[in-house]
């Protein structure tokens, strides 16, 4: 027997179940069994959205109030060794380096007060008023999501005090 005829024998043989169907439990999923899972996915990643992004608004206020809070501190210790606030035309960036109007260079900490000024959480800069409204010495506040004065929820100004 030629090996031509063992292997048309063997692809022939009754006994043996047809290779080219497949059993009935083998066979993929159904058009209809995909759509069903494929709804289910959807149906959960919304509800977890929902869920998920309002925490993200609040976790940008919370960082906002954190990054407010350092650069207070940071002025406090520039008024320590410089015995004044830097003034309003100087801005925030008094703290990374010295400011060119400043009284006693040989006061300021070398090194800067912070290594970087920080970002509000929407990518805009914190604003810096001397001296600050309502009788303080300074206000540092975001502007919030908005980036316009005033508005409500994560729109409003973040200020340290609220």
């Amino acid at each position: 027997m030629s090996l031509m005829q063992l292997f048309l024998r063997l692809m022939i043989d009754p006994a043996r179940p047809d290779s080219r169907r497949r059993k009935k439990d083998e066979r993929g999923f159904t058009l209809t069994e995909l759509m069903v899972v494929i709804f289910i996915i959807g149906l959960l990643a919304t509800v977890v959205l929902i869920n998920v992004l309002p925490s993200q608004d609040k976790a940008m206020v919370t960082k906002a109030k954190a990054d407010i809070a350092t650069l207070e501190s940071a002025l406090e210790q520039y008024r320590l060794d410089n015995l004044t606030y830097p003034a309003s035309t100087d801005g925030l960036n008094a703290l990374v380096a010295a400011p060119p109007a400043l009284a006693q260079p040989e006061r300021y900490r070398r090194g800067g007060y912070i290594k970087k000024l920080p970002q509000d959480p929407w990518g805009r800069p914190y604003n810096y008023q001397a001296p600050g409204a309502n009788g303080k010495a300074f206000d540092v506040w975001s502007m919030g999501a908005d980036g316009a004065p005033g508005g409500t929820d994560e729109n409003a100004d973040i200020r340290s005090e609220e």
